[in-house]
């Protein structure tokens, strides 16, 4: 399906991948390989949900968009413009509380997008412990790809236990967030407006597997 035209705020998604493209920029030039490798990465994961989503039955609200672009940005700048160090250590705290606001969002329309195809069938406090579990799992395994590229290319990017401890709460805290908004706009039967807002925002028409079942997670 086609998805509608765009708001305007999607121009903010645009504005940040433009600054991401300069940090890239800005490493080659200064000679910086790794930090213009990485984040060119990032440049590409901005774009990995409309890729995604272009050719299926889902459209992602630019509001998600944006989100994904910031956390991303606010990790490349952390490195490029040597913000972890500069605003140490509340700078990689907030990185961190946007990033796992970011991927608990993810999280939920994973859900959605499972019940939408038919696979598995979601209640309300499933979605809240997939946000929960996701989150953390992903907070979990970034801290190992820290640790790993401390241990094998010598870099700094762990400071000791208590570090990896608050990201890890921070983490914990940024998906409490959104699991607890989620549980509330749930219980408040605003699901309707969910579906239609990842699944078909095109559609009048509520597909029945969305339909809330009051014995059900509820």
């Amino acid at each position: 399906m086609a998805c509608p035209d765009p708001s305007r705020g999607i121009y903010l998604t645009y504005l940040i991948q433009g600054l991401i493209l300069l940090s890239v920029a800005y490493s080659l030039t200064a000679g910086e390989y790794f930090l213009g490798f990485t984040a060119g990465i990032a440049l590409l994961l901005t774009m990995v949900p409309s890729l995604m989503t272009r050719n299926m039955r889902l459209c992602l609200p630019w509001e998600v968009n944006l989100l994904i672009a910031v956390s991303l940005y606010l990790h490349v700048m952390g490195h490029v413009g040597g913000y972890y160090v500069l605003f140490a250590p509340y700078y990689d705290k907030l990185t961190h509380l946007v990033s796992s606001v970011t991927v608990a969002l993810l999280a939920f329309f994973a859900t959605i997008l499972a019940d939408h195809q038919g696979e598995i069938r979601v209640t309300r406090a499933a979605i809240v412990i997939f946000i929960l579990t996701f989150t953390l799992a992903a907070g979990a395994a970034w801290e190992i790809y820290e640790f790993t590229l401390d241990q094998v290319f010598g870099m700094d990017l762990q400071h000791g236990n208590t570090d990896t401890m608050v990201d890890l709460i921070v983490d914990l805290i940024g998906s409490v967030i959104v699991a607890v908004s989620i549980a509330i706009a749930l219980a408040r039967e605003e699901r309707v407006q969910f579906v239609r807002l990842f699944a078909d925002p095109c559609s009048k028409q509520v597909p029945e597997d969305f339909t809330d079942d009051p014995a059900e997670g509820r």
